[in-house]
């Protein structure tokens, strides 16, 4: 199971609008001063990600909730995305190249397959997405929107 929090917007009819902070691990790297992912980081936008969860108990604006997806369903949506994409534009590029012999039929075959693989990761993922199983679940619900600071802080050690 894939955790993450998320922040409640609003709660209304058993339905919670939820945000995810997009988070980014290049503030604890070592190398932050002279990477170029961080650098494009920045430059891109500071997105935040909404999605309404079916919650039956009562949720307050800005709770924060344990979320949790199946790995097989991620994984395989990853598959989906990515590798429909990449096997149309090799399997059109080979074909093309086989059938008419020339480097622009490979590309204009690339760029087909490459579509076509896009347009039916669209379908799949949609499909997918209607299942149960491939929705994220709320495993946890903290007490307060201070909540999260209160549960992972830890005493003081105190020394003789």
């Amino acid at each position: 199971m894939i955790k993450e929090w998320a922040t409640v917007v609003s709660w209304q009819n058993g339905e919670a609008l939820l945000k995810c902070d997009v988070k980014t691990s290049c503030n604890g790297c070592a190398s932050r001063s002279g990477c170029g992912t961080r650098v494009l980081n920045k430059l891109g936008p500071q997105t935040e990600h909404f999605l309404t969860v079916t919650s039956d108990k009562p949720l307050m604006a800005g709770q924060k909730v344990e979320l949790g997806i199946a790995e097989k369903s991620l994984l395989t949506s990853a598959v989906i995305v990515y590798m429909l994409p990449l096997a149309g534009l090799f399997i059109f590029a080979g074909l093309f190249q086989w059938l008419f012999g020339t480097d622009i039929a490979a590309m204009s075959g690339a760029l087909l397959g490459g579509i076509g693989g896009f347009l039916m990761a669209r379908i799949f993922s949609h499909r997918f997405s209607q299942r149960d199983n491939w929705q994220p679940v709320i495993l946890s619900v903290a007490l307060g929107p201070d909540a999260l600071r209160v549960e992972t802080s830890t005493p003081p050690l105190n020394h003789p």
